[in-house]
């Protein structure tokens, strides 16, 4: 028996295949039938049917599955397929499998027979050993290339007469985000019709699933596009079916529906794309059994400005197809450039034409129209000088940006696109990549695409990494122009720059990168790690980035769930025993070994290198993978071993709050934070709150001044209008709710909405709701008051304590304080509300007015000066005396107002002040009276009392 095992780079050519509509139909009705035992295989079947089987010499394939598990985004995908030798002499079979690049494969086993062999994952001894040249990946070729993002596994064996091959294969792969979508891809190409042929996918996401979709079949040419033209529906025999968090697609197409698809055999890709739900926070943390994994993918962040050059091949490989794809790619791309953007264009081959020398152009229509006709007579001609045209375009950019005044958070990178090797100028591969990052010296990323058999791939690909950037290879007679614009899109619109995610170096080892240059949008960053102290019940997460004029602070503490309740057992690809079942681990240790590569990959220094091998081949063993330094044996089970079962397991409705629970923004313990958050806060008693009430605080007469405003529901208070002089306007909006029993109320009204309005140095406003923070500053940003964040502007500052308060800050000399009122078990009285504070007034004009305004700098004197004492000073018989004398009379603005001794709750930190009460809607104590203080809108910017104007 002679048995081979191979890993290589596309697709094997394909025997011819019966073709007849009459074959297809007597197929599905009799391969039906269990294949167990050999009588079965020996069956009789028609004339026609046995003349059209003596032309197929291959052994038949008689069931092909396909089960997939994903869980938080990580996949175990099962492999199973039997193939039937009913000849009377041995046959050879081929297993042959499509699996994502990115992939590890962790297991795989066959039984031919009687005999049962398995995959062990072993140690590469030297470079050139035989298993090394076995499966060594040739250089591509026009009949054997690179698929783009694909490898092919391969398994071939000798099938005894009247006897059968059973083929499992597991690998694991961690699902990327692209353009706001995760695609789970299955090869389906068995090369023939198949009796029994069903994929099922089930996806469990505790953070919500949504746009879940299953686009038509792909073949090889349409890789990238997503869906065939004109047709967006499922394949035939496709069932969707899903819940909030869990999903089950199964794909079951008869042999009739199989040969209407493709008769070869070769159905083409199999894809699944959806999405979580997320929002601007730390993103979704998830723990068990002491490790962790961290998904970041904020959104509603407005765009950074670019400055990008375009370098494009246009040597003579690039006639025909390729230029002409270039083309019109380049010219939907820069049709989607911002008019905040900066770019140029150089084209290269022996020679290299910049268009716009020294400088990069502002998005104007006509910069835009000028750059089409230079890209349009681009012509190809000469070799391909790849070294010259990275370090005149990289000369380029470091030009403009020391020499202009760039935004320092836009981002700047350089586009490369090439279908060849250099042959022009500097050839070797080492000194082109030691070039070109020294002239790029970490100051921006370089992404490259590379068109066709012949270009440098591994040259691409380091270039790329060694430069922030990433890397994407398309077969020649795909369709080019949609992959380049679908790769721009995912590169097309960054959204945040510098983002590092810390936690406690006291509480976890081993973390993945951390640390990412720039943020795009539809696209995600992932870190995983160790904890040091897994009896800790919380651990701290904080992100830092900046964002356009912003600088963004994000932090929380997540729950660890100590009973590991988030175990799940029976996940395909760990039913040999191996590993511990804890998805979170193998995620990790998949994220550290992709690091160990990539950084061996970058290196130039041989001890380095073996030091990172040496690491990368450890782990790998450790977690059963297949990877570059490690191979996998085939080797015969014991005389009475059991043949390969399949245990499919998938993710049960059943308690599944509990068996994964993401920990997404799960706070520890939510109660107590609040309370010692709000402990915190130092703030003065100056207030709106409550029902809402008012407090006043007059620190130099040592006394403090309250009072109610009855308003209706809707209306909207201004608190502080201080827009000609500071620029600041602080307005509220009132919801209604019952009034508690017996009240003498008809009604209770809160404050549901408060907006700050600043126009000083630059127009701002903030919009507050116990739910979420909108600022706006000409760019729109949302965030959730259930996740602690700062965000950090030129002239504002925003601070929110998760579910507890927000701080905002103005120029370092106003602030204000938010208080968030929430409700676990509202009465039917009461609702969330927000209570409002003034820190610091110091930055406000004496001319500011609003309902607590125009108290900030005026005085308020008691009539009788025996009164005039502070609660300190006052005795309980003194106080006693205050709360029964009717005539008690403050002076404002030379009016009297008759008042009473009270004491009201507050919430900054103490539970009750003592003030003097101003009956009335504060008749004769605010200017006019309430209804003069009602704004029209929440964006009403009264200047002075009784004047109105909008922001």
């Amino acid at each position: 028996m002679i048995l081979w095992l191979c890993l290589c780079w596309g697709f094997s050519p394909s025997a011819g295949q019966p073709d007849s509509e009459l074959m297809a139909r007597y197929l599905e009705e009799q391969l039906l039938a269990d294949y167990s035992i050999v009588e079965q295989v020996a069956r009789r079947v028609p004339r026609q049917a046995k003349f059209l089987q003596r032309l197929e010499t291959r052994p038949r394939m008689s069931e092909f599955h396909v089960r997939s598990t994903i869980i938080s985004r990580y996949a175990f995908t099962t492999v199973s397929c039997t193939m039937v030798n009913s000849g009377s002499e041995a046959r050879e079979a081929v297993f042959e499998m499509q699996i994502p690049a990115a992939a590890f494969i962790s297991n795989f086993t066959m039984s031919i027979g009687n005999k049962t062999y398995y995959g062990e994952v072993t140690g590469k001894e030297k470079r050139n050993s035989s298993d090394d040249k076995e499966r060594h990946k040739k250089p591509p070729s026009p009949t054997e290339g690179r698929e783009n993002g694909y490898e092919t596994f391969k398994a071939s064996v000798f099938i005894p007469r009247k006897m059968q091959a059973r083929f499992i294969l597991h690998y694991e792969e961690l699902l990327q985000r692209r353009l706001g979508k995760y695609e789970y891809t299955v090869s389906v190409r068995p090369q023939q019709l198949v009796g029994r042929l069903r994929v099922e996918v089930n996806i469990l996401e505790n953070s919500g699933i949504v746009s879940l979709e299953v686009p038509p079949l792909r073949n090889s040419k349409q890789k990238g596009n997503g869906k065939a033209e004109g047709d967006v529906s499922p394949p035939p025999s496709t069932v969707i079916g899903h819940t909030k968090t869990l999903a089950k697609v199964t794909f079951n197409p008869s042999v009739v529906e199989q040969t209407r698809i493709a008769r070869n055999g070769i159905l083409g890709d199999f894809i699944i794309r959806y999405d979580v739900n997320r929002e601007l926070s730390v993103g979704d943390v998830q723990i068990l059994n002491g490790y962790f994994v961290h998904y970041f993918a904020p959104t509603d962040l407005p765009p950074l400005p670019k400055n990008v050059v375009f370098v494009l091949d246009s040597s003579a490989s690039m006639v025909g197809t390729k230029l002409k794809q270039t083309k019109e790619a380049l010219f939907t791309i820069l049709q989607d450039l911002r008019p905040e953007d900066h770019f140029n264009i150089i084209g290269f081959s022996n020679r290299i034409k910049v268009w716009q020398q020294d400088r990069l152009v502002p998005v104007t229509p006509n910069n835009i129209r000028d750059a089409k006709k230079y890209i349009h007579n681009m012509s190809p001609t000469g070799g391909t000088n790849i070294n010259e045209a990275l370090q005149t375009g990289a000369k380029l950019l470091n030009d403009y940006i020391a020499q202009n005044d760039i935004d320092a958070r836009s981002v700047s990178l350089i586009i490369f696109l090439t279908d060849g090797r250099p042959t022009v100028g500097e050839t070797q591969s080492s000194k082109i990549l030691s070039n070109t990052k020294d002239a790029i010296r970490d100051k921006f990323c370089l992404f490259t695409i590379g068109i066709g058999n012949d270009v440098d791939h591994k040259l691409l690909e380091r270039m790329a990494l060694e430069n922030c950037g990433m890397t994407r290879l398309f077969q020649e007679d795909e369709d080019a122009a949609s992959h380049l614009k679908g790769f721009y899109d995912e590169i097309g619109t960054p959204l945040l720059s510098d983002i590092r995610v810390d936690y406690p170096e006291d509480d976890v080892e081993q973390v993945t990168q951390n640390f990412f240059p720039n943020y795009f949008n539809g696209s995600e960053i992932i870190i995983a790690g160790k904890l040091i102290n897994r009896t800790s019940d919380k651990l701290h997460v904080e992100v830092t980035a900046s964002n356009s004029k912003k600088y963004i602070l994000l932090k929380t503490d997540v729950a660890i769930d100590l009973p590991s309740r988030n175990d799940i057992r029976g996940v395909p690809g760990l039913e040999d025993g191996k590993g511990d079942n804890n998805y979170i681990e193998r995620v990790w240790s998949y994220l550290t070994i992709k690091e160990l590569l990539n950084s061996r990959l970058k290196s130039d220094d041989s001890r380095e290198k073996d030091n990172l091998m040496e690491k990368a081949k450890s782990m790998a063993l450790a977690y059963n993978f297949v990877t570059p330094f490690t191979v996998l044996k085939m080797k015969e089970a014991g005389l009475h071993s059991e043949p390969p079962q399949e245990e499919f397991i998938s993710p049960s409705t059943d308690g599944i709050g509990e068996k994964v629970q993401s920990l997404q923004g799960h706070k520890a313990p939510p109660g107590i934070r609040r309370e010692q958050d709000k402990q915190r806060i130092k703030i003065s008693k100056t207030s709106a709150d409550g029902d809402p009430h008012f407090v006043i605080d007059f620190p130099s007469s040592k006394f403090s001044v309250c009072f109610n405003i009855d308003g209706e529901p809707g209306d909207i208070l201004r608190l502080v209008s201080d827009h000609k002089e500071s620029g600041v306007t602080v307005n509220g909006q009132l919801i209604g709710a019952p009034a508690p029993p017996n009240g003498r109320k008809k009604h209770r009204t809160y404050f549901s909405t408060i907006t700050i309005l600043s126009n000083k140095p630059e127009r701002s406003y903030l919009e507050v709701t116990p739910k979420r923070v909108i600022l706006d500053d000409g760019e729109r940003l949302v965030l959730s008051c259930g996740r602690s964040a700062v965000v950090r502007s030129r002239s504002l500052e925003v601070s929110i304590s998760a579910y507890s308060n927000i701080t905002v800050t103005i120029r370092d000399s106003i602030s204000f304080v938010i208080l968030i009122h929430h409700y676990k078990k509202p009465a039917p009285y009461q609702r969330n509300h927000l209570g409002f504070y003034i820190s610091n007034s110091k930055g406000l004009s004496s001319d500011s007015h609003g309902l607590l305004g125009q108290f900030l700098n005026h005085e308020v004197k008691l009539l009788q000066e025996s009164l005039n004492t502070s609660r300190q000073e006052a005795g309980q018989n003194q106080t006693e005396a205050l709360k029964a004398n009717p005539t008690n009379t403050l002076k404002v603005k030379g009016r009297l107002v008759p008042v009473v001794w009270k004491q009201r709750r507050i919430y900054n930190g103490q539970q009750e002040v003592d003030c003097w009460f101003a009956k009335n809607n504060a008749d004769k104590l605010i200017d006019g009276s309430y209804k003069d203080y009602l704004a029209s809108h929440p964006f009403d910017t009264g200047t002075s009392f009784g004047t109105i104007n909008s922001l």
